[in-house]
C-alpha cells in the first residue's frame, strides 16, 4: 500500500507540474505511441532530427488531409445551405486546428514545468 501511495503522489506532482490533471496510475505495458520513444532517442543522441522529421511528416499529412476535406466541401458549397454550413464548419475547424497547433508549439516548455515541480517539492518540505 505504501508503494502505491508513493507512486500515486509522484505521478500527481509530475502531472501538476505539467498543468495537467492526474487520472491515476496506468497499468504497465500500455503503448505510449511513436513520439515518446523518438523523444527518448533524441535525449540519448542529443539530436532532435529524427523526432522533428517524424512530427513534421505527421503534421504535413494531417494538414494536407484537412485541407483536402475542406476543398471537397468547397466544390459543393453552392448547392445548398446545408452544404455551405458543412464547408464553413470544416474551414473554421481547419483554422482552429492550425491555431491550436501554433499555441501548442509555443506553450511553456517542459523545463519550465520541471521547475514548477521542483518549487512544489521545496514548498512541501
Amino acid at each position: 500500500m505504501a508503494d502505491l501511495a508513493f507512486f500515486e503522489t509522484v505521478v500527481r506532482i509530475h502531472r501538476a507540474g505539467e498543468g495537467a490533471p492526474c487520472t491515476g496510475l496506468k497499468p504497465a505495458g500500455l503503448s505510449v505511441g511513436p513520439a515518446i520513444p523518438l523523444a527518448e532517442r533524441a535525449l540519448e543522441d542529443h539530436s532532435a532530427e529524427m523526432l522533428a522529421d517524424f512530427l513534421a511528416a505527421d503534421l504535413r499529412n494531417e494538414l494536407r488531409s484537412g485541407l483536402e476535406a475542406v476543398d471537397k466541401l468547397a466544390a459543393h458549397r453552392d448547392q445548398s445551405l446545408q452544404d455551405e454550413r458543412r464547408y464553413v464548419e470544416a474551414m473554421l475547424g481547419f483554422e482552429v486546428y492550425s491555431h491550436h497547433l501554433f499555441q501548442a508549439l509555443h506553450a511553456a516548455s517542459h523545463a519550465e514545468g520541471a521547475q514548477h515541480v521542483h518549487a512544489l517539492q521545496v514548498h512541501a518540505d
